[in-house]
């Protein structure tokens, strides 16, 4: 299967440019068999900036974008839809089901919710402005007007979107509430994170509000944005979140279990929007196993 939109890298400006452009795409992605990339230059599946396609001689250009059309074989369907909250001349705010990657990753193309809204809408330069894990269900805010979208992107670089999550945990420790710092930095493998001495880089809010059956639901407030944070915070006090195949210890490699979806939602955003002013709040509705 061939994507039928274009994925896009820029080449960055450094010291020691690379000949061609074809140089730079084998560097970029090792893990793509150099024959897989000659074929899709000699098919002229590979665009420069202009549109054109390039040659095995295109020079490298410094920031300048490569546009290409990523292929995947056999691809997995993901056999749970998502919603559609909102959506107006600036921003779609969708919901997504667990197990379902925000954007094109390694084996996953159609099956993203990227490409599933672009399809469902007939908008093909919607982006998101933010991702949350392959394996977390929940709110995911998109940008629909290319000439606003630093806007919105800005009210998360400058900490100034409402973010709350509901987890469940077996863990059982004393205390309903915790403030959690810590420095996140990838682990090993390197689709982990893993704490490291020195000055915090993450910062949650953690809150039991809730249990049943020797099951607590918990409230997720993250003050910072790192890579499977509230993964790691909620295992490193003792209450790892249900069906989480990564922390606190990494399990062998399978396939999705659709009966153990991660029990994390991404429940509520909150903000003031950048261009009307007025305050924006949205809830998930969907619900977690408890």
């Amino acid at each position: 299967m061939i994507s039928a939109f274009a994925a896009k890298v820029t080449m960055p400006r450094v010291e020691q440019p690379h000949r061609t452009v074809l140089a730079f795409l084998l560097q970029r992605f090792p893990k793509i068999p150099p024959e897989v990339w000659e074929r899709r230059v000699a098919e002229g599946k590979v665009l420069s900036e202009d549109g054109t396609p390039i040659t095995p001689e295109t020079p490298y250009a410094p920031q300048k974008r490569v546009f290409y059309f990523r292929e995947i074989e056999n691809e997995q369907v993901i056999p749970f839809t998502e919603e559609i909250l909102f959506q107006n001349e600036e921003l779609l705010v969708a919901c997504k089901p667990h197990f379902l990657p925000v954007t094109p990753v390694g084996a996953y193309l159609e099956q993203s919710l990227l490409h599933r809204l672009r399809r469902r809408t007939g908008i093909d330069h919607i982006v998101p402005l933010h991702r949350i894990d392959r394996e977390t269900a929940g709110l995911v805010l998109f940008s629909v007007n290319p000439a606003t979208r630093g806007l919105y992107g800005g009210l998360f670089r400058q900490g100034r979107i409402e973010k709350s999550y509901l987890a469940l945990s077996e863990g059982k420790v004393p205390g309903e509430e915790w403030s959690v710092e810590s420095r996140l930095v990838p682990g090993d493998p390197w689709y982990t994170m893993t704490v490291a001495p020195g000055e915090a880089n993450a910062r949650s809010r953690i809150k039991r509000i809730g249990e049943k059956g020797g099951v607590s639901l918990f409230s997720l407030v993250p003050h910072t944005g790192k890579t499977h944070q509230l993964r790691v915070h909620m295992s490193s006090l003792g209450m790892p979140i249900m069906h989480d195949r990564l922390y606190p210890q990494l399990r062998p490699r399978q396939f999705d279990d659709f009966e153990k979806p991660l029990q994390l939602l991404a429940h509520t955003l909150r903000f003031e929007d950048p261009v009307t002013g007025k305050v924006m709040e949205f809830r998930s509705n969907r619900e977690l196993l408890w």
